[in-house]
């Protein structure tokens, strides 16, 4: 457990983090430190903080859930061998890529306990304080969904840590458990969290419903999946939610501030940072390598689509136009992605991602540390998750193609001129025909944006989508081993309380 204490026993940290007005704190020593509810909220900041890393948002564990994925594959053949294995399905537990997320996810846990500890703490009203809570709550439960979806039973820490032996031989928790815990947090988070913040990088009670929608759609619990979803939609004008008009401004850094579809960002600072906090590289690693169209520079043609999604996305969607970049600039010429390696021979003939490249904003050297803030979760997401869950109590419910319709009705405007297509969802579809419809606008509307693996886990597609007709043929592809990520081999040697490594590992 060393990695894990080495986070949890972090110096305290102090950065200027874009959005949050308070300066986020990281481990602190929570006795002498805590003494107002603005101490609790400079915790709860560090928890938020620690997310908009190198080490987990900004590249780990992005790129990671990009090329697990069927819709994104290798470009640059030479990048580092820690993402060609997580991409072919030839991961160790020593894993470089899990070697970063995993001991920056428990950082994240780590300052999210010392700031629900120092709530208990602290005098003052009790709405404010816990108010305050509910964002640690809701940050330890977001940290927990995403390991215990890539890794299945781990060590589940809810405490804060002032003596390294109180988690150095921890057993793991089953993965039921966790997600107990998680929907607890989730909870307590509902309840108390306002109905706006002044940041979409904050959460609400809105972004806690979304994500407890979220969760009983991968435990398959569709009635509770439908009604958290259902109480963001009833009360879409009391938490400020809508659809962006124009779905290309949801991926303009310029406008992120601005939006109203986010329910939960993860911002950076745009080439301010602190050691690898604020350090976003999503822009260079899914840029066009030898490209001079931006001022920021070329990519690095890392995760790159794969041609088939590409081909098969119909070319009258606008989404697909938002999402692909099929066209360079090199010595003042357009070229075209057929032509790519013309211009490196580190570039590959395909159409890359867009959605953080083509407007990164102000950014550093091939848009590293860009203006890019993530959506975690988005109301089109929402939508998305009352239609699968409702369709799944009520088959062909025309409410749960309504929601669908919401989404493509979007999609018609070509940045505000109306076409015909996509056109709407036909009523009267059987279950099935509407679960697969579903299930593909899902891929589309949200491509790209790190869930599709989550896809994939829960409804067991990795057989299909990995084979030699689907999206990505990966033949090392093994549903007995690859839906879980190996455990860290070095925190099993210091820890064996924590074997046995999930299987095949």
């Amino acid at each position: 457990m060393k990695k894990i204490i080495i986070c949890i026993f972090s110096a305290a940290l102090l950065i200027s983090c874009s959005d949050l007005e308070e300066n986020p704190v990281g481990i602190l020593a929570p006795k002498s430190f805590f003494k107002s509810p603005s101490d609790v909220q400079a915790a709860v900041n560090g928890s938020f903080a620690y997310m908009a890393s190198e080490k987990y948002w900004g590249r780990k564990l992005t790129v990671s859930l990009l090329l697990r994925g069927d819709m994104a594959d290798i470009g640059d053949q030479t990048t580092s061998i820690a993402r060609v294995e997580v991409n072919k399905f030839t991961m160790t537990d020593e894993s470089a890529m899990v070697a970063s997320f995993w001991p920056q996810s428990y950082a994240i846990i780590g300052a999210a306990n010392q700031a629900i500890d120092g709530a208990k703490r602290v005098t003052g009203k009790e709405a404010e304080i816990n108010a305050i809570a509910a964002q640690a709550y809701f940050a330890r439960a977001f940290a927990y969904y995403n390991l215990v979806r890539l890794f299945g039973a781990i060590p589940y820490i809810d405490f804060a840590v002032s003596n390294v032996n109180d988690v150095n031989t921890l057993s793991k928790t089953p993965e039921n458990e966790v997600y107990n815990k998680i929907i607890s947090d989730l909870q307590y988070a509902k309840q108390w969290l306002p109905n706006k913040q002044k940041v979409k990088s904050l959460p609400t009670k809105g972004t806690a419903a979304a994500y407890l929608a979220s969760v009983y759609l991968t435990l398959g619990d569709f009635q509770n999946a439908y009604t958290e979803s259902k109480y963001v939609i009833d009360n879409e004008t009391t938490f400020g939610l809508g659809l962006e008009a124009d779905f290309q401004d949801l991926f303009r850094s310029t406008k992120t501030a601005t939006l109203k579809e986010p329910l939960f960002t993860i911002d950076f600072i745009g080439q301010s940072r602190v050691g690898d906090l604020g350090q976003d590289y999503l822009a260079s690693l899914t840029g066009i390598r030898g490209d001079q169209s931006h001022s920021y520079g070329e990519g690095w043609s890392v995760a790159v689509p794969t041609l088939k999604v590409f081909n098969d996305w119909d070319a009258r969607d606008y989404r697909r136009a938002v999402s692909f970049d099929t066209t360079a600039v090199r010595n003042g010429k357009v070229v075209d992605y057929t032509k790519f390696t013309s211009m490196s021979s580190l570039a590959v003939n395909r159409p890359h991602i867009a959605k953080y490249n083509r407007y990164a904003g102000v950014a550093g050297s091939n848009g590293r540390e860009s203006d890019n803030n993530y959506f975690i979760m988005r109301y089109a997401e929402v939508l998305l998750i009352a239609a699968e869950a409702l369709n799944e109590i009520t088959p062909g419910s025309p409410e749960a193609t309504g929601y669908v319709n919401r989404l493509l009705l979007r999609a018609r405007n070509k940045g505000g001129k109306m076409s015909n297509f996509p056109v709407d969802v036909p009523a009267g579809l059987s279950q099935t025909d509407l679960r697969a419809r579903i299930l593909n606008e899902r891929r589309l509307e949200l491509a790209f944006e790190f869930g599709r693996w989550f896809d994939i886990k829960r409804l067991k597609l990795g057989s299909e989508v990995f084979s030699p007709t689907g999206n990505e043929p990966q033949p090392n592809f093994d549903p007995k081993r690859d839906y879980y990520f190996p455990l860290p081999g070095d925190e099993l040697n210091r820890n064996p309380n924590l074997l046995p490594n999930n299987a095949g590992y």
